[in-house]
């Protein structure tokens, strides 16, 4: 019924207002107490050989929703509803910005994809911090807040633009990523040289410390597929002698060679600049996640994301070293039922496996190929 409802109506939608049209819904829905109680109760059935402890926090699964969808922390107990294990909202920046130009979301549905170049768009980190602070959850689902540079901050103040969101947004944070890899800030990707991160995220590190008492805020980095191999493993050593939390890889691609991408290269050409997600990423974001399995081992959580589409990627992520796994655009072409599908798919798939729980299942298949 969703792919019909799609094809009748979404699609023949501009992207971004289809999206503001279904974020609405899902807020509205959320609101009334009958409503999503029966849609959690059908959409969100828990199984609880899928909870899962990662960066010291329990989840009722593995399965979250990646940054990008909730910009500014306005419908984190709907997509709770919806059955994500985790929310990870944002990208915040310090100050509040409109983003890129319009038209700036692109379908590619021919390959499951979404091309965008929003730019951050965001109310900022003082009325986001704001809003999380009033929120008196309905859903007990774990918060990820990701944050990114302003736009107009310089590259020689990015230090400083991240500490700023980061005192006012630690302390309402399960876990905080530092996004160093949207194509969409100019300069922001220059930020994952080694010589660049180490001192933003040890100047994140101290202000969240600094900010937050009784208990530590997991920290993260978001990287990019686009890396080099051996950028990817100086990111990873990186992260290991800094003490990070975890990696999320990856974000977007700028890529659009080798992707094997059925829509019309004229089309693609057309829309222009932006990060590709979607199906065409699965295989390097796969890449870059054994990759830093193979470096960093169990020493660090890792997070798969790029290209979830089914239970049986999400399965592969695990079995590849990834604890948490992540979707987004997926979700525009899957519809409401998406978690459902995935939460299922992966109970059948660890009662078919040898391993007792998901945690004996993390990096499974590098452990097998090194033996």
């Amino acid at each position: 019924m969703y792919r019909l409802f799609f094809d009748l109506i979404f699609k023949r939608m501009d992207p971004e207002k289809a999206h503001h049209l279904a974020f609405g819904w899902i807020r509205a829905l959320a609101r009334i107490p009958v409503l999503r109680t029966f849609a959690a109760a059908v959409l969100a059935p828990r199984h609880k050989e899928l909870r899962t402890e990662a960066l010291g926090l329990r989840m009722h699964g593995p399965f979250g929703l990646a940054a990008g969808f909730d910009k500014n922390a306005a419908a984190i107990d709907g997509m709770a509803m919806l059955g994500f294990d985790h929310v990870e909202i944002g990208t915040v920046t310090a100050q509040p910005q409109p983003g890129n130009p319009k038209k700036r979301l692109f379908r590619l549905v021919a390959d499951r994809a979404l091309i965008n170049r929003m730019g951050f768009n965001n109310d900022g980190s003082a009325a986001v911090a704001a809003r999380l602070a009033a929120r008196e959850a309905v859903f007990r689902t774990t918060v990820g807040v990701n944050i990114g540079k302003t736009k107009i901050v310089p590259e020689d103040g990015a230090v400083a633009d991240y500490v700023a969101s980061t005192e006012r947004l630690a302390a309402h944070a399960d876990y905080l990523v530092v996004n160093v890899s949207s194509p969409n800030t100019p300069g922001l990707r220059d930020l994952q040289a080694v010589d660049h991160l180490r001192p933003l995220l040890t100047a994140v590190r101290e202000a969240a410390d600094r900010t937050v008492t009784g208990r530590r805020v997991p920290l993260l980095v978001k990287i990019a597929p686009d890396l080099a191999d051996e950028d990817v493993d100086a990111v990873a050593d990186l992260a290991v002698e800094l003490g990070l939390d975890g990696i999320i890889a990856t974000n977007t691609t700028i890529a659009r060679d080798g992707l094997g991408l059925r829509t019309p290269k004229r089309t693609v050409e057309a829309i222009g600049a932006g990060g590709l997600s979607g199906a065409p990423l699965k295989e390097r974001s796969l890449e870059v996640l054994r990759r830093l399995y193979a470096r960093v081992g169990d020493r660090i959580t890792l997070v798969g994301v790029g290209g979830v589409e089914t239970a049986d990627d999400a399965w592969e992520r695990i079995l590849a070293g990834a604890t948490l796994v992540q979707g987004y655009s997926a979700f525009i072409y899957e519809g409401p039922f998406w978690c459902r599908r995935i939460h299922r798919g992966l109970a059948e798939k660890l009662a078919a496996s040898p391993y007792a729980t998901l945690a004996e299942a993390v990096g499974a298949a590098a452990r097998e190929k090194s033996a």
